[in-house]
């Protein structure tokens, strides 16, 4: 079968590993963690609805059970208990292999436009909304509760470095603090992440920003380069922030670029701390950080989250940790 085919790159041995790291089928009779992990891998490959549904359609083929690794079929509390009461970090360190796996496999295979040495990467967030009286843990407005989803996503490789997890109504420019900046490499982000004291820190560990400029920024021209008219590329400029409070924040020059986008009658103006690359490959970076919104998307088709509980699309979220802090790291998709 196609599942088992694919399975078979889930290497026994690496996960082994990790559920002794942990001591995860202590006590376990016959359902084991590899169980387990092959029952919640199956209902995401399948697109499944709920625990229920996944369960279902193994015990219409339980002719195949065996040869699927799983053996008889499974008892919704069985599943239920055993996603409860394990360590969720024996699947967070099984997944980070995998991930591992998968970046060797598109090493030389960039699906970027442009041809950058550093890697790309995209930070942004999105919005859940949840029923209140359901997640309580999660408060958003006086009848709503929602959780925000911020992710950095590797655009060349379409793979997610790092998910967070927090409450609705935390801003995404904190999530700036969690993240390891990588020497070289450049973060593309929209204009909710410009706080120049963050961005002066990106560029003090030698890291490239694009971001976009808020309609207020005060500053003042230092130099303007040739502009390429024909890319779309309106000015580029060399600048110096003038307000009471960015100057001190960002004491270095910045580089303004001003960029019309034809297809959707569209002006957008980026900064970035990168004097060296062309003014239409900034703009391109930007365009491709499209990427982590169609990630989102796919996110929300896999994981209909209004008609599911949550602990159903994410194997284990700790819900106490959310009500201690503004912020959790997410465990493992």
């Amino acid at each position: 079968m196609a599942f088992t085919q694919i399975m078979d790159f889930a290497s026994q041995d690496i996960f082994k590993v990790c559920v002794n790291r942990y001591k995860g089928n202590y006590k376990a009779k016959q359902f084991s963690c590899w169980k387990q992990f092959l029952c919640m891998a199956f209902g995401q490959l399948t697109h499944r609805q709920s625990l229920s549904d996944t369960l279902l359609c193994l015990a219409l083929n339980r002719d195949k059970l065996y040869h699927l690794g799983i053996g008889e079929a499974v008892n919704k509390s069985t599943l239920s208990r055993a996603n409860e009461n394990r360590d969720w970090q024996i699947f967070k360190d099984f997944a980070l292999k995998l991930i591992e796996q998968a970046k060797l496999l598109y090493e030389g295979d960039s699906q970027l436009e442009v041809n950058l040495k550093g890697r790309v990467f995209a930070l942004d967030s999105t919005t859940v909304d949840l029923c209140l009286e359901v997640f309580l843990w999660a408060p958003f407005r006086s009848t709503k509760a929602a959780i925000k989803i911020h992710t950095l996503l590797d655009l060349k490789t379409s793979i997610p470095e790092y998910i967070f997890i927090s409450e609705g109504n935390v801003h995404d420019v904190k999530t700036m603090d969690l993240i390891s900046v990588e020497k070289g490499s450049y973060y593309v982000m929209d204009k909710a992440y410009v706080d120049f004291e963050r961005l002066f820190s990106i560029r003090q560990q030698k890291a490239y920003f694009v971001v976009r400029a808020k309609e207020n920024l005060q500053f003042r021209r230092i130099a303007s380069r040739t502009p390429d008219k024909p890319a779309g590329i309106l000015c580029d400029q060399d600048i110096q922030l003038t307000g009471i409070n960015t100057q001190k924040r960002y004491p270095e020059r910045l580089r303004r670029i001003k960029f019309y986008d034809e297809e959707y009658d569209r002006t957008f103006v980026f900064l970035t701390n990168n004097f060296s690359v062309k003014a239409q490959t900034v703009a391109q970076l930007y365009k491709h950080r499209w990427g982590v919104e169609l990630f989102f998307k796919w996110i929300k088709q896999l994981a209909p989250f209004e008609k599911r509980p949550l602990h159903e699309v994410f194997l284990h979220i700790e819900k106490q940790d959310v009500k201690e802090q503004n912020y959790i790291q997410l465990k493992i998709i």
